[in-house]
């Protein structure tokens, strides 16, 4: 993997003119309006990166931008890896381990989501402060490679705590609702069940999608910062399950990422 990781990472530098970014940044579904904000100074399809895959799901693009926001040097995805697509949990995670060999300290990470929490709305903001892992495997499973990070990563703050609280800070200041909460990966495709929903809720989650926990568990293992967003597309709450589709969660969630994205490119703005 350590050869893949330099390959890749030198290739990059040579398309970019050795471009170091300071700040990773995966874009969910229908959240790639980030993108707009970054004054981008080198645009790179996933399929012209040696070892990156290539995504396969409508909303994701599948491009490397690389550019300036919020006064940081940045290296956003627009588009990210999903385990359901067929990709292992090495695959989906690469870009996080080039991100790392590229100099990145902070990433951050946004997703569309299904809400469980009694109190959220459809288009809630949330900023994620855990996660709870229900994919049936672990990205860093098999030998560990010390380079890259420790056999047993701490995660008991996976999600920055002082990112977490600038983020709140900088909601309140501008009159924008957000909440905080626990959010649960699982592999689709499948929509939840209610039953589902009702099992995941009753395990401590506030939402759930599939997504963002493999990233931010190699994230967390190469010794980054993390700061996570979630939007969400719709409720998983007894009584509000209604049939949900693709296109209804990519309609939703756009409609609440100019406020996402303002939140999160002034959390980058106080780095």
């Amino acid at each position: 993997m350590l050869e893949q990781i330099n390959f890749t990472t030198k290739n990059i530098l040579e398309k970019t003119n050795n471009f170091k970014p300071e700040v990773g940044i995966i874009l969910g579904t229908g959240l790639g309006g980030l993108v707009k904000e970054i004054s981008a100074e080198f645009v790179i399809p996933y399929e012209e990166i040696p070892n990156f895959p290539v995504s396969t799901v409508e909303g994701h693009s599948g491009k490397l931008i690389f550019g300036e926001l919020g006064g940081k040097k940045v290296m956003a995805m627009q588009g990210r890896f999903h385990f359901y697509e067929g990709y292992t949990m090495q695959q989906i995670t690469f870009p996080v381990r080039v991100m790392k060999a590229l100099g990145i300290h902070t990433v951050c990470v946004s997703n569309a989501s299904g809400g469980m929490n009694p109190d959220f709305e459809i288009g809630e903001i949330m900023i994620i402060n855990d996660h709870i892992n229900l994919f049936p495997t672990n990205p860093l499973i098999g030998k560990n490679i010390a380079e890259l990070g420790p056999r047993f990563p701490d995660m008991s703050e996976a999600y920055d705590k002082k990112l977490i609280a600038k983020a709140m800070e900088i909601a309140k200041n501008n009159g924008i609702k957000v909440s905080q909460g626990c959010y649960a990966g699982l592999t689709g495709p499948c929509f939840e069940t209610p039953a589902e929903y009702r099992y995941i809720a009753r395990i401590g989650a506030d939402a759930v999608g599939m997504s963002t926990v493999p990233e931010v568990i190699v994230a967390k293992h190469g010794g980054m910062r993390v700061f996570g967003v979630s939007i969400v597309t719709d409720l998983g709450v007894e009584g509000k399950i209604i049939e949900v589709t693709h296109e209804e969660v990519q309609h939703i969630a756009s409609a609440a990422e100019p406020k996402m994205s303002f939140i999160v490119k002034e959390v980058i703005r106080t780095l």
